[in-house]
């Protein structure tokens, strides 16, 4: 993808280290050696990233009585704490590649969180046809961050700065890990989409092991350790440090000590309710007050710019301690969603001398702000053709209102996961915002949603039909956005079935179909082929290497009891499929200690082409227990379909268990 934001790294870095050091050797040899210094040492700079923290999950915001942050508010009382601070995307990898490039993931092209999978693609692309129960199509993303963009790690290092990426990367494994990207260092240099395994030792990073002498160490514990051990051999000189938390990403474990403490203090009737997730957040906590305890004893706290965000809204539907992991209550929606708890986070500024400390925003900002911002703060220029979406909320860090017109949060997919929605972009101005439903109405046409988050925080009310000017006004926004950052968009899909569509559903709970099975033949009385058991209304057979599976409509689908348990997370199932059916279909998966109750709601949707061609499929899931079983429900339709070279993995490819037929 080529556009005046993508910056070539080697053909234009940025002249003003250059030009800083030209300007003081000038000054020496006019004033003499012993000339006072012009100017301050550099500001160091502290990025601090959680992984799918909410906005009610830390202290910041009275909206919690169960989790404790103290260190996270000794961070906010030397700052300024961002009331309306909104991630680029309810999903990480987006986020990410924003904050590294200061774009937003429609000019990006990375709009999901698949940088980890083998497949890499490096341009964005239309969908032709989708699953009849969808009426727009869901373009392709990016499955890389182009080393061509100038990233902000880049830029440090181009001024004088030491650069280390601590923690999850999630952009792509070499070439596209941090150190192509511009950081001196990269720890654990994992390309995974979360912790390896666990966050309790042991781990199964590829080249980095727990500390011997700790066999129950925590990741974040380690990574903490390590992220001191940076700022201590590089203090005389300016630093970046980028820690990227694996917290509180799933899966969900933690210190058993602070469960069971946790565990004591449950109120059922607090939607924040799993002593699980409660330790988790104290031990990413707990990382902030180590990066905060060695910043003081260096004596550099004064001159370090901190920042904490981050990269999306709580996960409230993966299930832990037989809850949902958290509750981003009074906001609507979590973490993959296009309302406000998909999107909108803690954020948090601290710059001693520059920013008022213990202060509040409600001014709007965004993660590709931070690139801006930061430029703004050091005084650096951007480069000549250097173009961000974001921009500088350094006023706002000064008490001023920002000349901002408005944020665009482009998310053109669709997860099912309760308050979905079909693909869509969003616009905030002041406190109004509007979705674009693309082709979600009737013929083709679009639909839209219309909030007053001032007055309706949780989205409860849509206004869109009593105000149809300002909907006009800011879908023209809209619009002006997609066509300035290329963005490629979900189409009409021909293959819409309005009798397997239901309206009433979105925004409530997952698409039609996909949480609760039709009536189904008892497993027992289906005869197993291979070791699969066929249930719903399909059965099978073998067939040249394949396993054909004959349907007649309606929940076809076939499971496979695993020899033992697999631990890892998060798993990639990888098969090819022929199908003359129809219909999308999913990946189910048991836990161990779940009941099977037909898999529950452990499942990944998957969209199938029935063009009676092979495709290969490569569907990733995040269990939060060991796996025992894994099922296949290859479509909605009647038809026969073949399946073959069925494989289950883990994030780098390690084979886990394989089917041959």
């Amino acid at each position: 993808m080529t556009n005046m934001s993508q910056i070539r790294r080697r053909a234009m870095r940025p002249d003003s280290f250059v030009a800083s050091t030209f300007l003081a050797l000038a000054l020496i040899s006019l004033f003499g050696a012993s000339a006072p210094a012009v100017a301050e040492s550099k500001p160091n700079v502290v990025l601090i990233l959680a992984d799918d923290l909410g906005w009610s999950d830390t202290s910041l915001f009275g909206t919690t009585k169960f989790y404790r942050t103290p260190n996270i508010e000794r961070l906010a009382e030397r700052g300024m704490t961002f009331t309306r601070a909104y991630s680029a995307s309810p999903l990480c990898s987006p986020t990410r590649a924003s904050i590294l490039t200061g774009l937003n993931p429609a000019r990006t092209g990375i709009t999901t969180p698949n940088c980890h999978l083998p497949q890499v693609t490096m341009q964005a692309k239309s969908t032709a046809s989708g699953a009849p129960s969808q009426k727009s199509t869901i373009p392709s993303s990016v499955s890389r961050l182009d080393t061509s963009y100038y990233t902000l790690a880049e830029m440090f290092k181009d001024n004088g700065y030491v650069t280390g990426h601590f923690g999850k990367w999630h952009l792509g494994p070499e070439p596209y890990s941090p150190l192509e990207h511009g950081f001196d260092v990269d720890l654990p240099h994992h390309a995974g989409p979360g912790p390896a395994g666990s966050y309790v030792a042991p781990w199964k990073f590829r080249d980095f092991d727990h500390d011997p002498d700790v066999p129950d160490q925590h990741i974040e514990d380690r990574m903490a350790e390590e992220a001191v051990a940076f700022l201590e051999k590089h203090k005389s000189e300016p630093f970046f440090l980028n820690y990227w938390m694996f917290s509180v990403h799933a899966p969900f474990d933690a210190k058993q000590s602070l469960i069971e403490q946790y565990r004591n203090q449950v109120d059922p009737s607090d939607p924040q309710r799993s002593p699980t997730y409660a330790a988790m957040i104290e031990s990413m906590d707990d990382a902030v007050g180590t990066l905060l305890d060695k910043l003081d004893e260096m004596g550099v706290a004064n001159n370090t710019i901190i920042v904490f965000a981050s990269d999306n809204g709580g996960n409230m539907y993966n299930e832990v301690d037989g809850t949902t992991a958290t509750s981003n209550a009074p906001l609507r929606g979590g973490k993959a969603t296009m309302y406000e708890g998909g999107v909108r986070g803690p954020a948090i500024v601290a710059f001693p001398g520059h920013v008022q400390a213990g202060s509040r925003s409600n001014q709007i900002i965004q993660s590709c702000d931070f690139y801006p911002s930061l430029l703004n703060l050091l005084r650096i220029e951007p480069q000549p053709a250097q173009h961000f979406d974001g921009i500088s909320f350094v006023p706002a860090l000064k008490g001023q209102p920002l000349d901002r017109e408005a944020i665009f949060t482009y998310f053109p997919h669709s997860p099912g996961v309760p308050d979905w929605l079909p693909p869509s972009v969003s616009v905030h101005r002041g406190d109004w915002k509007l979705i674009r439903i693309f082709h979600g109405g009737e013929n083709g046409q679009h639909r839209w949603k219309l909030f007053n988050v001032g007055d309706d925080l949780g989205e409860q009310q849509n206004l869109a039909s009593r105000y149809p000017e300002r909907v006009q006004s800011m879908d023209a926004m809209i619009e002006a956005f997609l066509v300035d950052t290329q963005a490629v968009l979900p189409l009409p899909n021909p293959n819409f079935d309005p009798a397997k569509y239901d309206p009433q559903a979105e925004g409530k709970g997952r698409l039609k179909g996909s949480s609760k099975p039709a009536a189904k033949k008892p497993v027992a009385s289906m005869k197993p082929v291979a070791g699969w058991i066929p249930a719903g209304t399909c059965e099978l057979e073998i067939e040249n290497g394949s396993m054909l599976i004959n349907s007649t409509g309606g929940d076809p689908y076939l499971s496979y009891k695993l020899p033992e348990s697999v631990s890892t997370e998060p798993l990639i199932l990888r098969f090819s499929l022929t199908s003359n059916s129809s219909g999308h279909g999913q990946v189910f998966w048991q836990e161990q200690d779940v009941a099977p109750a037909f898999f529950r709601d452990r499942s990944v949707r998957f969209d199938v082409r029935h063009d009676q061609e092979s495709h290969d499929y490569v569907v990733e899931f995040s269990p939060a227990n060991p796996v025992v079983a894994v099922r296949i429900d290859p479509s909605r339709g009647p038809g026969k379909m073949w399946l073959s070279k069925i494989k289950l993995t883990d994030a780098n490819g390690m084979l886990l268990h394989q089917w041959d037929f």
